[in-house]
């Protein structure tokens, strides 16, 4: 099997067995030794099918997990980091900066000058067991389809990793499937494969967004406007028009509202009709006139006819535009009549769009735990895989217009719910749900998200063991400077930089820092310790810690490979810096940008809040952009969360699971068989439920 397939079954907890061993037959040969170091060195036990155990899974886990990670700055620590003074922090630091970017030599790693021998001890740190099963080959693949079908009901853009099994699947199999929800995917697929079923899935208008994924990642170009594209670019693209214009894809209305683009687009291909319909859509973008939806709706706007703009944009471009310009169209009603019209009309089954909506009001609502300052409220949207972050200036504040009373967002909250629970109302039968999913949220924007072992979705929240201490970790191959930070966040959105620059001042035993490694030709390693407790104590004012990684040479992620994740160690651990058994999460960041967000420690609740998100950004130093807008993800499972979303599906929610025909849990029960399981890493099953 491909190693992209048993890579992403591993992050479902999934071995795949190549030897596929019948009834009867003689199991794989040194089985014992397979079962016994996947337990030795990754915690890791096999519930079902341990006799097909082979020692090529090892090398799966110990990719996925790591076991070879190079050595940090300061190879002994944490201990070597608290034990030295000041001035040797600092001396340590400037030699080596001199050594690696005043002489440029970056062929060995960098290490403390100071720190002396450490004689580490057995690991005895206790840990949890990580339950995984092994499936034969053909079982592995029909399970590998049904994530794929799952993957492509999803309305949301997907994950890098995630779509890159989806294609390569395709690919393999030259697999066609029957439907598929996401534009975002469809023009990818497209522009990937250049396999004119996929325009099966789109309309006409869609091609100017299908243009705009083509002049991103071929020609790594965000300018619509200005576009160079090859001959066989055009003659594609113009082949993908002529195929669209020749049935009923033929949406000219909303061609209408990209018409700038679409003339620019037409020229610069060179693009002659085909037939009358492609005729029909020269004329409209070179003549004067504008007949798309939007147009009408701000019109309608213009002349304050609320219930006639609600109407316009309903009928032109369905009940999600209706939402997505919410905002917009209830900050604009005078009356009750026209509040109680667009309420009525807000009647979608798009389940996403309801509880992004669903969750954005109550953030709006509700009292921060980090007050976000006058003024300067954060808006979000996706970019090719990148969070794009605006952080509203004084100047727009004071301009801005579409400004909901929290009365009305309060009606409009309860109506959303409403909307939600008719929607889910009986959808599955009797349900087991297991109290602690309440702790993970639904993957409603997963796109920005890095994949790899472990990985939550955005919001979700685990506790955090006082008896340990939270190991944030990073490491890279080959040679770059990838930092990590650790930026600490107020009531008040006050921030405190815990990072290379700031961490001669405060190492100590609530947090230690593994030093600045610019790495060697092998790589680099970086790691910070928190012991919750104690960093509480002595820093009561700090609510959040934010985990972040950037890349201080200035190439993006994706030009390197680096890893990330987080362990839970003793507080007094055993001197490993890097224990494989320990890892709770490893995933690799691979976005194409030079900044990313980890996960954040809630020090009030001990609870870490899982982030993964890649922003579009250039930034080379952590702690110089606002954090603020990331306060959004920390409430999230209060309003929605896997518990919720399955116990308004349930027509019974029973206590005991052997009576369920859904179990929602992670832990390992033994169940009758033709029960189906919902863990928390199944985010295509719950992608498959909220796109039904």
């Amino acid at each position: 099997m491909n190693e992209i397939f048993k890579n992403f079954l591993f992050d479902k907890h999934i071995f795949v067995s190549e030897n596929n061993v019948r009834e009867g037959q003689k199991s794989p040969e040194n089985t014992f030794s397979a079962l016994f170091s996947l337990a030795n060195l990754f915690g890791i036990r096999i519930t079902e099918n341990a006799e097909l155990a082979d020692l090529k899974m090892l090398e799966t886990a110990k990719y996925n997990i790591a076991v070879r990670v190079p050595e940090p700055f300061y190879r002994n620590f944490p201990k070597s980091a608290r034990e030295l003074t000041k001035d040797q922090l600092l001396f340590d630091q400037l030699v080596h900066y001199t050594v690696t970017y005043g002489f440029g030599c970056f062929t060995e790693p960098g290490h403390s000058l100071f720190e002396s021998d450490f004689k580490r001890l057995a690991f005895k740190e206790k840990t949890p067991v990580k339950d995984f099963v092994i499936l034969d080959e053909a079982t592995a693949y029909e399970k590998l389809k049904g994530y794929v079908d799952d993957l492509l009901l999803g309305t949301r853009p997907l994950s890098g990793s995630s779509y890159d099994v989806v294609l390569e699947y395709i690919k393999l199999f030259n697999y066609m499937p029957e439907k598929i929800a996401s534009k975002n995917t469809v023009m990818d697929l497209l522009n990937d494969t250049r396999n004119m079923y996929f325009t099966k899935f789109l309309v006409l208008s869609d091609v100017i967004k299908l243009v705009d994924t083509i002049n991103y990642y071929v020609y790594k170009s965000e300018n619509p406007k200005k576009l160079n594209l090859r001959n066989r670019d055009r003659k594609f693209i113009a082949s993908v028009i002529d195929e669209l214009t020749a049935d009923k894809k033929f949406d000219l209305a909303a061609c209408y509202e990209k018409k700038a683009l679409w003339n620019g687009l037409l020229h610069h291909i060179h693009y002659k009709a085909k037939n009358a319909n492609s005729e029909k859509l020269l004329n409209a973008m070179r003549n004067k006139g504008n007949e798309s939806a939007y147009s009408a709706f701000e019109g309608k706007m213009a002349e304050r006819d609320i219930k006639g703009a609600a109407s316009v944009l309903l009928n032109g471009k369905g009940s999600g535009a209706l939402l997505r310009n919410l905002d917009y169209i209830l900050s604009r009603c005078e009356s009750d009549e026209e509040l109680d019209y667009v309420l009525e009309k807000m009647g979608t089954k798009n389940l996403i769009i309801l509880f992004q909506l669903y969750v954005k009001y109550s953030n709006e609502l509700d009292n921060r735990d980090v007050a976000v300052p006058a003024g300067r409220r954060s808006f979000t949207f996706l970019k090719h895989e990148r969070l794009v972050v605006h952080n509203e200036q004084p100047e727009e504040a004071a301009k801005r217009k579409s400004i909901v009373k929290p009365e009305t967002a309060k009606i409009v909250r309860e109506k959303l719910l409403e909307n939600i629970k008719r929607l889910l109302k009986n959808r599955l039968g009797k349900v087991y749900i297991d109290p602690d999913m309440a702790r993970y949220a639904l993957p409603l924007q997963e796109a920005t998200a890095q994949g790899g072992f472990g990985v939550l979705t955005k919001g979700s929240r685990l506790p955090v063991d006082m008896s340990k201490k939270v190991r944030g970790f990073t490491y890279w191959e080959k040679v770059n400077d990838i930092d990590l930070s650790v930026i600490g966040l107020d009531n008040e959105g006050k921030q405190y930089e815990f990072s290379w620059r700031t961490m001669a001042d405060n190492q100590s035993e609530a947090i230690t820092y593994s030093g600045d490694e610019t790495s060697g030709y092998n790589g680099g390693s970086e790691f910070f310790d928190i012991n919750v407790d104690l960093f509480r104590a002595a820093n009561p004012n700090v609510r959040y810690l934010i985990f972040c990684n950037n890349v201080f040479s200035g190439c993006p992620f994706c030009a390197c490979v680096c890893r990330a994740g987080y362990m839970l160690r003793d507080i007094e651990d055993s001197g490993e810096i890097y224990e494989p058994k320990t890892v709770d999460t490893s995933f690799t960041i691979n976005c194409d940008s030079t900044f990313a967000y980890l996960f954040a420690l809630d020090l009030h609740k001990s609870e870490l809040i899982w982030l993964n998100i890649a922003k579009k950004s250039n930034t080379r130093v952590a702690g110089n952009t606002p954090l603020y807008f990331l306060t959004d993800y920390f409430g999230v499972t209060d309003y929605i969360n896997v518990e919720s979303f399955f116990a308004m599906m349930a027509t019974e929610r029973v206590d005991n699971p052997a009576d369920a025909d859904v179990v929602v849990t992670n832990k390992t029960l033994e169940l009758p068989e033709g029960k189906e399981v919902v863990r928390e890493y199944d985010f295509e099953k719950m992608m498959r439920l909220m796109n039904q």
